[in-house]
């Protein structure tokens, strides 16, 4: 069959105007946008082998659609200059190429490739539609397939149903329903994706459930009546028209030949130097482009979409960094920072305690290249005279929390901290490059440097290019003004590029761009307080506890001594290997990569359920290291100002969302055990205020019955059973009032087991049974549970299509190695695969609970405050006197976050101390 190939140039145009720095040639023309295209068509003319291909533009003026409704697109802003002056340009270098060009009066791009496509498929030609507009996905089927090489998503029929829950043909009712935001094209009033796929997977088309809108309830239904008259017009105003009439037959598409002395014209015109010395070194040739040098615009890498390292095509514009050293430099960038859009700010300090660290100067940024540096505590020989810190910061404290005022971080969590130290609170902080690329790529490093290679092709000064390493490091108060200015400068010049290019790919896709700014975004702020408020410890209740561990870690020794028949190093893998395999004869388990016997803790959990040696170094591990992490070293963290403990909340780590707590880790406290239940004991309230913690109750459980959407889980959900005696019930066959409580407890085991996509091997594992007898166990389980079978099956093969899977709320948790050859990583990714929906939507509403909750805090000024988050709970510090009503508000702020087809419950616990509330 052969191939047409079509490309949608426009929206192109406009992603590589948006993505890619501000570069320019020496007249100061702008280029950015015309190198992105051009490299990505060139990759495509390489990497798809196409018999027909065409570039397909936007044509000036209006089309039929502004006829039809005058308000279409009405709120999208004017072309900037700086892309206009492209298209030119742009123009004549797809010619030159050898593309053929399209542009149609009257009509979208979108109606000329679906026009195109229709011809094509009634001649028995396949199509590829290169865009990353949504839309165009309406025109998927057994011969269309569309690709986006900004995201690498390929679209046929089973990608478009895995991305958006509806099939091609029903995209169409499907954008209806939920309207074009940027189109300006309303929808149904409150309906969004989610609503959408239940009523089309319900009533197959809109036509359909508008004949049966009188059955939808509530609301929405009543928004569905309403919009009865409009529907028609905004269905033709998203349907994408096949019917154009066109100047060309489809067979004259052909890829023509370059015109070289064009090209040499452009390329040195446009100083696309790279390309320009390959054309050159091909002499008279006229052999097809090849991929041009970097990975701007190109599949495989979502995000990297710039001129890479060591690029030349274009000159990398001028850096402009300043030290602002005087009263009248200061003046004029407090005019800049006060008239910009947005401002890009970073501190540097004396360390890296955000409870403790101090200012040592102030990087500003209001534009690509352009920075300041404010050097206010550098503190070495022959520094220059810098300004006051005290009185610079009281001029900078009004537009610092000045809320209406925008600003830009890397981290700005920590940054907020550091001003707090000086009596400052950072406000207006609406966007953060950290979160904007674990939002869009949580499986990479989200570090500014890092970020800076990937997403802008620089390599950025590293701090101990400025600072020196080890034990010769200094003090970034010791670093001159001069390497200080140019380190700082650079880091908020760069995050200001990096917003640039990562925060138009989140607000391209709103599943994405809701868990950024209204999860991701909120949740900073809260952590930043909660981290500040920190929580009280009783440190002579955890001195005792660390005294009490010793002395049982020195019986647990004697007592493993004594199984040894002789004295040895409880703390060496090679004694331990040497006393459990050539002296005592134990069954060898496993071994190390280097053929050793292994002794880790799978290990000797396996040995100790026959042996008391095993069990004996297994209880002496788990002491020792509740010891040296907690009782000894927590009273070491106290904080000598506040008298607290004050962890730190990654945001940014776990790709599935969840929030990781270190220094201390306040998340990993044993609580299967008494000795780190009664750690828990020295979090306590102080005098005239208890602890509350709530936790969702079964959440993951609750998650997997809304996805699955399985009728025998959901109904026991539904009507408040133990679902795990349900499950026994049903694995059993027996009656619910009849399981007991060891039957409960191997449900149990099942029901969570299952979730994390555990195998008949690890459940054997689990209940210590025969391998027969838990595939017996899971078998039965799946077809009480068919709909949890087919979400399983379903998942996996929906993330081996996407390379990910996602979350309720629509984050994406990518899955590296679902594709490996290795059958044991793909295997576990599977795994990943089929838990990851659920660890990731619990993490998104334990956010969301918590900016519930931190709000109406705050609305209410209540001087409870939040403490700690671990996991499914959040833990708050409450004064007597708002007792009653914590316990009354805190479960409905917590289940009124989200509506899932089931019930979201809340636990309770109220206490002096953590563990008497959990």
């Amino acid at each position: 069959m052969k191939t047409l190939l079509l490309v949608d140039a426009s929206s192109y145009l406009y992603r590589a105007f948006h993505a890619l720095p501000d570069l320019r040639n020496k007249r100061g023309e702008p280029t950015g946008a015309v190198y992105g295209v051009i490299n990505m068509l060139r990759r495509l003319h390489k990497e798809v082998a196409a018999d027909y291909s065409a570039c397909i533009f936007d044509a000036k003026g209006k089309t039929f659609r502004d006829d039809l409704y005058p308000e279409y697109k009405a709120n999208r802003p004017p072309m900037p200059d700086d892309m206009r002056s492209q298209i030119e340009p742009l123009h004549a270098c797809v010619r030159a190429l050898g593309w053929p060009m399209l542009e149609i009066e009257g009509v979208e791009a979108d109606d000329v490739i679906g026009t195109l496509a229709s011809q094509a498929r009634q001649q028995g030609v396949r199509t590829v539609i290169s865009s990353g507009d949504k839309d165009l996905t309406q025109l998927v089927d057994p011969q269309v397939t569309m690709v986006n090489t900004m995201s690498n998503e390929t679209f046929d029929e089973a990608g478009v149903m895995a991305k958006f829950g509806v099939r091609p043909d029903q995209i169409i009712d499907y954008l209806t329903l939920i309207g074009d935001s940027v189109d300006n094209v309303p929808g149904v009033d409150k309906v969004g994706p989610k609503t959408a796929v239940k009523w089309l997977t319900q009533y197959g088309t809109l036509d359909n459930l508008m004949a049966n809108a009188e059955q939808i309830s509530g609301v929405v239904g009543g928004n569905l009546r309403k919009a009865a008259d409009w529907l028609p017009r905004a269905r033709q105003l998203l349907t994408v028209k096949c019917d154009v009439s066109l100047p060309l037959a489809l067979e004259a598409l052909h890829y023509g030949e370059e015109d070289r002395a064009a090209l040499l014209e452009l390329f040195e015109r446009l100083e696309f130097r790279s390309w320009l010395k390959e054309l050159q070194s091909r002499g008279g040739g006229t052999a097809a482009p090849t991929a041009a040098e970097g990975v701007a615009l190109t599949p495989g890498n979502a995000a990297a979409n710039t001129v890479p390292p060591g690029a030349d095509a274009t000159p990398r514009p001028a850096r402009h960094y300043e030290s602002v050293l005087s009263a009248a430099q200061l003046d004029a960038w407090l005019t800049r920072i006060s008239a910009a859009d947005l401002v890009s700010v970073d501190t540097e300090t004396t360390g890296l305690d955000p409870m403790q660290a101090r200012i040592v100067g102030i990087s500003l940024s209001v534009t690509p290249h352009e920075g300041a540096y404010v050097p206010l505590a550098h503190r070495y020989p022959d520094a220059p005279a810098q300004l006051d810190l005290e009185a610079t910061l009281a001029r900078l404290k009004p537009w610092l929390e000045d809320g209406a005022r925008p600003k830009l971080g890397q981290n700005a969590k920590y940054d907020t901290h550091i001003f707090a130290n000086h009596g400052i609170t950072l406000r207006g902080v609406i966007h953060d490059t950290l979160l904007q690329s674990y939002v869009l790529e949580s499986h990479k490093t989200h570090d500014m440097d890092s970020m800076a290679d990937r997403h802008l092709g620089v390599k950025t000064i590293l701090y101990t290019d400025v600072a020196g390493k080890g034990a010769h490091q200094i003090g970034f108060d010791q670093v001159s003004v001069d390497k200080a200015t140019e380190y700082a400068a650079e880091d908020s010049d760069v995050t200001l590029q990096l917003h640039q290019v990562l925060y138009p790919q989140v607000r391209a896709d709103d599943r994405l761009h809701y868990i950024y700014q209204q999860i991701e975004m909120p949740t900073m702020a809260v952590l930043q307080r909660m981290e500040r408020n920190g929580v009280l410890l009783d440190a002579l209740l955890l001195e005792t506890q660390s005294h009490e561990l010793g002395k049982r870690l020195l019986e647990l020794e004697s007592q493993a001594h004594a199984q040894a028949g002789r004295p040895f190093n409880l703390g060496s893998p090679k004694q331990i290997q040497e006393i459990l395999f050539d002296q005592l004869k134990l069954p060898v388990i496993k071994k190390t990569p280097t053929g050793q016997p292994s002794t880790d803790e799978d290990v000797l959990q396996e040995l100790s359920l026959d042996y008391p040696l095993p069990r004996l170094l297994l209880d002496h591990r788990g002491l020792a290291k509740l010891k040296s992490t907690y009782t000894d070293k927590l009273p070491r963290m106290v904080n000598a100002r506040t008298g607290r403990v004050h962890t730190n909340y990654a945001q940014a780590v776990a790709v599935t969302g969840r929030l990781s707590s270190s220094d201390p880790n306040l998340q990993n406290i044993p609580v299967r055990t008494a000795e780190g239940r009664r750690i828990r004991e020295a979090f306590i309230a102080p005098p005239g205020a208890h602890i509350v913690s709530a936790d969702y109750s079964q959440i993951e459980l609750r998650i997997m019955a809304h996805l699955s959407g399985d009728a025998s889980l959901l109904q026991a959900f539904a009507t408040g059973q133990d679902v795990h005696r349900h499950t026994a019930s049903e694995i059993f066959g027996i009656e619910r009032d009849q399981v007991s409580s060891e039957q409960r407890r191997y449900a149990k085991v099942i029901n969570f087991g299952l979730i994390y996509g555990m195998s008949a091997f690890g459940l054997a594992g689990q209940l210590g049974i025969e391998r027969g007898a838990a595939q017996q166990y899971m078998d039965r389980y799946f077809a009480r549970y068919p709909g949890v079978a087919a979400y399983m099956q379903r998942t996996r093969d929906n993330a081996r299509d996407s390379g990910y899977v996602e979350t309720v709320f629509g984050r994406r948790l990518y899955l590296q190695e679902i594709r490996s050859a290795n059958a044991a990583r793909r295997q576990g990714a599977e795994r990943a695969a089929i838990n990851a929906p659920m660890q990731g939507t619990a993490a998104d509403l334990i956010k969301l609970a918590m900016i519930a909750v931190q709000g109406w805090l705050d609305q209410t000024a209540r001087r409870s405050q939040l403490i700690m988050q671990v996991h499914d709970e959040l833990v708050l510090e409450v004064p007597d006197a708002e007792l009653e009503e914590i316990k009354a508000t805190l479960p409905a702020l917590m289940t009124g976050v989200a509506s899932l087809n089931v019930p979201l419950v809340v636990d309770l616990g109220v206490g002096r101390n953590w563990e008497e509330a959990h």
